[in-house]
């Protein structure tokens, strides 16, 4: 096994007290009554669930990478539809879905398959844009492993578009970034895309 060359970084929590207090200013905001029975619980468990959903905000992706082995293989290392949860930073409404992630690697160094997908997790899990979080998936893989190249396919659907402003449930969004060999070759990419089909 070879050794990352980074240390994972220690969690640190939200600051829940703060987030009550904007919980209880936002439902008062909009005509609400903070101290109504149903709601009365409502800014703990929201300061909660934002540190469980911004966790990714405290963890390095890179440490998630930390398990390396030598084998006989330097073909393509695909694993699909790695289920994601993210929020949308420009409305603070989840997006989610599904990402794909490929590498070809180099020297017979892979990493462990659920690493792709704790990889994909503490990406997911902070403000994010699905333009970038598929390119820092695709340069943390590319970058850590030293492959020879890396594709990354996110198929996420938004709420902010769903439920607030156009209001187009069921549309999805694709997102693609390609490093190395993928993104010189064009048949290395439709391979992948093949295999999505």
């Amino acid at each position: 096994m070879i050794k990352s060359r980074h240390e994972s970084d220690a969690v640190r929590t939200v600051d829940a007290a703060k987030i009550e207090e904007a919980v209880r200013m936002i439902l008062s905001a909009v005509g609400e009554d903070p101290n109504r029975e149903g709601l009365l619980d409502t800014p703990s468990r929201v300061a909660r669930m934002y540190e469980e959903i911004f966790a990714g905000l405290h963890r390095d992706p890179r440490a998630e990478l930390s398990a390396r082995f030598h084998v006989e293989h330097n073909e393509v290392v695909f694993v699909r539809d790695i289920p994601f949860y993210s929020m949308c930073e420009h409305h603070l409404l989840p997006f989610f879905g599904v990402a794909h992630v490929a590498y070809l690697p180099q020297d017979n160094v892979v990493t462990g398959l659920s690493k792709l997908a704790r990889l994909v997790d503490t990406v997911a899990k902070r403000p994010q844009v699905q333009e970038r979080m598929t390119n820092e998936i695709a340069d943390v893989l590319y970058e850590e492993l030293n492959p020879r190249g890396v594709m990354v396919v996110i198929d996420g659907e938004h709420l902010c578009m769903s439920m607030r402003g156009i209001q187009k449930p069921g549309s999805r969004t694709m997102t693609l970034a390609a490093r190395g060999r993928y993104e010189e070759d064009v048949r290395l990419r439709e391979e992948i895309l093949r295999m999505l089909r």
